[in-house]
């Protein structure tokens, strides 16, 4: 048996060296799911998502890996989809409560910290499991663009980019080559970033058809998804100018 055995069957024990073992096991469960990128731009901020689909006979417009939360709020997820689709309706639920408590929209910073919350509270009673789900939550309020990103512990951080699934540790290095943390990039040069770092990752298997991109300006603070048609053309793009840089990177 293993140094774990007794500590991991229940989420309330911790083990001798602190650590809880139900909240480490649902953090692997979300580094097997689909990579899902947020980048802050002088313009608002970008989510971009790797639906990775296993299967030609499966519909790609059928997944649903960003969605529209408020009108200027936005959540990528990664990992169990099941407890995704559970935290996103929660979290709509969250911003009506607030518009019919206090008559305007919530803040993004104040959403995060309540799904956050929540998802702590199923690290701390028994019978119940934390949550195998990573968001980023990303939108527009009165204090500019924002991004937040949640794992299964309820731990909350805000970041200028940051990515969670599968591929992350590859993908924050990537982001902390290229962004300089004293000036913002452009909306595009961060949408062209974002599908480098999916590129990175997936190489010739990235497929424009299982890419989703959705993104908040500042000014209009309205969530919107990117036609198929230009995620095609963006896709197309990266693969032309950065295949030879990340060949060359690999080789060496």
């Amino acid at each position: 048996m293993g140094p774990q055995m007794g500590y991991d069957r229940a989420i309330t024990v911790f083990s001798p060296d602190g650590r809880l073992f139900q909240v480490e096991y649902a953090r692997e469960a979300v580094k097997r799911g689909t990579t899902a990128i947020g980048i802050k731009s002088s313009e608002g901020v970008v989510l971009l998502v790797d639906k990775r689909i296993t299967s030609n006979l499966l519909i790609p417009e059928s997944i649903e890996k960003i969605f529209k939360i408020d009108d200027h709020i936005a959540i990528a997820t990664s990992g169990l989809v099941a407890d995704s689709r559970v935290l996103v309706d929660r979290a709509r639920l969250e911003c009506q409560i607030n518009k019919l408590t206090y008559d305007e929209p919530i803040r993004v910073e104040g959403l995060a910290k309540r799904i956050s919350d929540h998802k702590q509270q199923y690290t701390q009673y028994g019978g119940v499991r934390p949550y195998g789900a990573a968001l980023l939550i990303a939108g527009v309020d009165n204090n500019g663009a924002r991004l937040f990103e949640t794992d299964p512990s309820g731990a909350l951080v805000e970041y200028l980019a940051t990515a969670i699934g599968e591929g992350r540790d590859t993908v924050l290095k990537l982001l902390e080559e290229e962004i300089d943390p004293e000036k913002r990039i452009s909306f595009e040069d961060s949408i062209f970033l974002g599908l480098k770092c999916l590129y990175n990752i997936a190489k010739d298997k990235l497929n424009a058809e299982t890419i989703e991109i959705g993104y908040i300006l500042i000014k209009d603070a309205i969530v919107r998804k990117m036609d198929p048609k230009d995620v095609r053309e963006y896709v197309e793009k990266v693969k032309y100018l950065y295949k030879d840089e990340i060949n060359k990177e690999d080789k060496e």
